[in-house]
């Protein structure tokens, strides 16, 4: 529209003088202000207009036009808007909205805090009640400190005088004795002190001699009991010389046919009783004996097979190294135990093993299984190996197994913790001390036997005990003398605390579990009510032998209780008890 008019005013410039446009062009500008006030009389006006003014009719007809499409144009902008201003509305209510719920929730917060500053200068007016209270109380005691300060002086005072009476009268006394006596007898005092204090003097002397008397023959035996043993122990000595006995191999001959020379058997033989050195001998020629076949006659699949053995046919033996052997089995533990740890439940060794070759080796599973199992049959000596298989075969329960590996644990920290220095090295005193603090039902000699094994590398003279290395394994797995000593130990206290186990049954062929329990509750008083209740159903295999009457052989019981991990819980009892055995 107002371009249209800003046309008509350029248009009109030479046709018009300016006073004439000047009246007409205010004439319409004061009609389209008209107009664009009330859009309908604008017509009518607009159409007069142009039916008086026949001479500028086009030029208002598409003024006219024009300023038609301008207000369509405003129309139909103005209902696209419609929806703008409906959302701006809601926006503007809900910013209301939320603007009064912070406002509330701010005075909200303001009366709470207001709240915890009237509570907070409340505290504060009764702790300083509290203190004033509190500073009255301490004059009050400072007073009566010093009273009782300045009666205890007067006492002490007194005291002394009193004294003082008492060591006059007494001095009078023994004047008064001493003159009486010298009055009596006519002796003189000086020459009785003298004779006195000789007679003390012999007196301790005879004393110090009895102790020594005592101390160098209080071992002595009688003559005549000496010589009664004397004459008995010839009587054994020439019966023993009558009889013929085995002599002692020599075993220093082994070194000839053993791979690796003397130098090979001197270790293996270090350390090891007879018997021991048979098992080291048969190992060897075991193990020497199966690399040179090349298979294994399989087992068949019957239900008596293990199932890491079900196979018919002819199996490849892999023949392994030691350390390859010992590498695959720790893995196997490894793994065995992680996926434990993550599913909360225990799962059957000779399953897992088979699963856990069949995984790395596919078909050729039972090649490994073989070669392990036959290898792992043979070598007694070595811990994987030997321990793997007890627990695989059933001999022994894998709780036991992970008792003695927790029992090693246990005491790398507890050695740990006693190294306040982190050197890794413990003086033989403390790395004592820590010894029976980590095992407190010990014996003081098996102590001494743990601390003998952890010197076996020491040069007599050193007093540090690297106790890092006691704990480190060769590349075959086998362990430091202190290790072998910790789980042989761990068997014999065993075997002892169940064979006082034994004792305490009697003559019972079989047994009941109440009868169970109170034998170990005899022998073991402090033993607790969940380990009471797991040793029960370790020999009643997991209570699917325990009704209330059911009984079980005694000897069955003892050896389920001796494959599991089965042990002293408290210390044992002081009187009726078996002296001698772990923990006394």
């Amino acid at each position: 529209f107002h371009s249209q008019h800003s046309l008509f005013h350029k248009s009109q410039d030479s046709r018009f003088p300016p006073r004439g446009r000047g009246k007409i062009s205010e004439t319409l500008e004061g009609v389209f202000r008209a107009l664009s006030l009330f859009s309908q009389p604008y017509r009518e006006i607009f159409e007069s207009f142009i039916e008086d003014f026949k001479t500028y009719k086009p030029l208002l007809t598409a003024i006219k036009n024009e300023y038609e499409v301008t207000l369509a144009h405003q129309k139909k902008t103005i209902r696209a808007l419609e929806p703008l201003k409906a959302m701006v509305t809601t926006l503007s209510e809900e910013c209301s909205r939320q603007i009064l719920a912070l406002q509330q929730k701010e005075k909200d917060e303001i009366n709470m805090l207001k709240q915890e500053k009237q509570h907070l200068l409340k505290f504060i007016d009764n702790m300083k009640e509290e203190n004033h209270s509190l500073q009255t109380q301490v004059e009050r005691l400072r007073t009566s400190v010093a009273e009782e300060y300045t009666r205890y002086l007067n006492e002490h005072g007194a005291r002394k005088l009193l004294l003082a009476k008492l060591n006059d009268l007494h001095d009078e006394q023994l004047d008064k004795t001493r003159r009486q006596v010298q009055d009596v007898k006519g002796e003189d005092v000086v020459k009785l002190t003298l004779a006195l204090k000789i007679a003390r003097q012999d007196l301790t002397k005879a004393q110090l001699k009895m102790n020594t008397i005592i101390a160098d023959y209080g071992d002595v035996v009688p003559r005549k009991y000496f010589e009664s043993l004397e004459k008995k122990y010839s009587d054994l000595l020439q019966e023993v010389t009558r009889h013929s006995c085995t002599p002692r191999p020599n075993w220093a001959k082994c070194s000839e046919v053993i791979p690796g020379g003397a130098e090979r058997w001197g270790c293996l033989a270090e350390g090891k009783t007879s018997d021991e050195l048979v098992d080291v001998l048969l190992e060897e020629i075991g193990t020497g004996l199966l690399k040179q076949i090349n298979a294994f006659p399989g087992w068949g699949k019957g239900d008596n097979v293990p199932v890491y053995l079900r196979h018919e046919g002819e199996v490849k033996n892999k023949k392994l190294t030691k350390k390859d052997m010992v590498n695959i089995l720790k893995d196997v533990w490894k793994e065995k135990i992680a996926l434990e740890q993550q599913t909360g439940t225990r799962s059957d060794l000779p399953e897992f093993f088979l699963s856990c070759l069949q995984k790395k080796h596919g078909d050729a599973a039972f090649q490994w299984s073989y070669t392990l199992h036959e290898n792992m049959r043979l070598c007694r000596s070595n811990h994987v190996l030997s321990s793997f298989y007890d627990v695989l075969t059933g001999k022994v329960g894998e709780e036991q197994y992970h008792a003695q590996n927790q029992l090693i644990s246990n005491l790398q920290k507890e050695l740990a913790a006693c190294d306040s220095l982190h050197s890794g090295s413990l003086t033989s005193e403390r790395f004592s001390t820590a010894l029976r603090e980590a095992f407190p039902l010990k014996r003081q000699e098996s102590i001494q036997e743990l601390v003998d094994a952890s010197r076996y590398q020491l040069d007599s003279t050193e007093d540090l005990i690297d106790y890092i290395s006691l704990f480190k394994e060769d590349e075959e797995g086998n362990a430091e003398p202190f290790v072998a000593k910790l789980r042989s130990q761990y068997v014999r206290e065993k075997q002892e605390y169940l064979s006082q186990l034994k004792t305490k049954l009697g003559d019972l062929i079989e047994v009941k579990a109440d009868d169970l329990k109170t034998a170990f509750c005899t022998i073991d008083p402090g033993i607790d009510d969940r380990t009471l209740d797991a040793y029960i159903d370790l020999a009643y295999q997991g209570g699917r032998e325990r009704p209330d009457q059911e009984t079980v052989p005694v000897e069955t019981a003892l050896q389920r209780l001796l494959a599991g991990d089965v042990r002293r819980v408290g210390p044992p009892p002081r009187e009726g008890g078996t002296p001698g055995f772990e923990g006394e």
